[in-house]
C-alpha cells in the first residue's frame, strides 16, 4: 500500500517537534538537514565564551529519533525544490513527496550591509560559536605579546551589536571570564580592564521584555562592567573597528546580535 511522502528540511525544534508529533502517522517521513546533530541554540553563547563544549548542546539526530521507524534521516543540502511537480534535490539525489515542510532555521540579517559579516561574525551554529571563542581567546593572546598600546586597547575591546538575549548574554559572559577566569592568567596585560560595550539602537536592551527585566538585566550589566550604549545605530563595521551614528570605537572585536 502507497503511503505518502512528507519531507522535512530542518532538524531543529521546529522539525523534530514535528516528527515526534507524527510518530504514529501512516507516512513515509524523509527528514533533511545539513548537520548531523540538533542544536540547542539558547546556549550558543556559552559554547562562544568556553564555557561550555560543543558536545553540551549538541545532540545527534539520529541518536534522537532511532526509535522512529517511519523516518528515514538524511544529511544533505537542499539546492533546488519543485513544488508544482513535487520534488526537490539535495546533494544531486532527488526526493519526491506529497507533503513538504519547510524548517530550516534563519542566519543572522545585516540589513542589507553584508560586507560587514566578514568583520562581525554572527551567532547561529556551533561553527560560529567556535569562530568567536577563537577569537576571543585569540585576543587576549594578541595582546599580551603585543608592544603597542593603542593596540592592547583595540584587542582588548570587545563591541556586541544587538541588546537582545543573544547579546546581553554575550556581553555579560565575555565580561565574566575577563574578570574572572582569565583575571590571574596573563602576565603583562590585566583582562579585568577589558572594555566590553553592547550597542542597542533602541531606546532599551532586551526590548521584547517587559519592565522590570529590561531595567535588571542593565543593572546586571552593569555590575559586570558592561558598557551599554542604546539609542545609537552602527553606521559602519571594517577591521579597524565600528562607527555608530556619533563616533567611532577603535576595536579588533565585534559581534552581531542584532538580527
Amino acid at each position: 500500500m502507497y503511503k505518502k511522502k512528507l519531507v522535512i528540511i530542518g532538524a531543529g525544534f521546529g522539525g523534530l517537534t514535528l516528527v515526534k508529533a507524527l510518530k504514529n502517522a501512516d507516512l513515509d517521513i524523509t527528514l533533511i538537514d545539513k548537520t548531523n546533530h540538533h542544536l540547542f541554540q539558547p546556549l550558543l553563547y556559552q559554547v562562544a565564551t568556553a564555557a561550555l563544549s560543543p558536545a553540551d548542546i549538541a545532540a545527534p539526530v539520529r541518536g534522537i529519533l532511532k526509535k522512529y521507524k517511519n523516518v528515514n534521516i538524511v544529511l544533505s543540502e537542499v539546492t533546488q525544490i519543485n513544488r508544482s511537480e513535487r520534488w526537490l534535490i539535495a546533494d544531486n539525489h532527488k526526493y519526491e513527496f506529497d507533503y513538504l515542510v519547510l524548517a530550516p532555521g534563519s542566519r543572522h540579517s545585516y540589513f542589507g550591509n553584508n560586507s560587514w559579516e566578514e568583520f562581525a561574525p554572527g551567532l547561529k551554529t556551533l561553527s560560529d560559536a567556535l569562530h568567536i571563542r577563537e577569537s576571543i581567546l585569540l585576543s587576549f593572546e594578541n595582546a599580551e605579546k603585543s608592544e603597542d598600546k593603542n593596540a592592547i586597547e583595540s584587542l582588548l575591546t570587545f563591541v556586541i551589536v544587538g541588546g537582545g538575549p543573544t547579546g546581553v548574554e554575550l556581553a555579560g559572559a565575555i565580561a565574566e571570564i575577563s574578570r574572572e577566569a582569565l583575571a590571574q592568567e596573563f602576565r603583562k596585560i590585566r583582562p579585568v580592564h577589558t572594555r566590553i560595550i553592547l550597542v542597542e539602537a533602541g531606546s532599551k536592551i532586551l526590548p521584547s521584555y517587559d519592565s522590570p527585566l529590561n531595567e535588571k538585566a542593565l543593572e546586571s550589566l552593569r555590575k559586570l562592567g558592561v558598557e551599554v550604549i542604546t539609542g545609537k545605530t552602527v553606521t559602519g563595521i571594517n577591521e579597524e573597528g565600528v562607527t555608530l551614528s556619533d563616533g567611532f570605537i577603535p576595536t579588533k572585536n565585534v559581534i552581531w546580535a542584532a538580527g
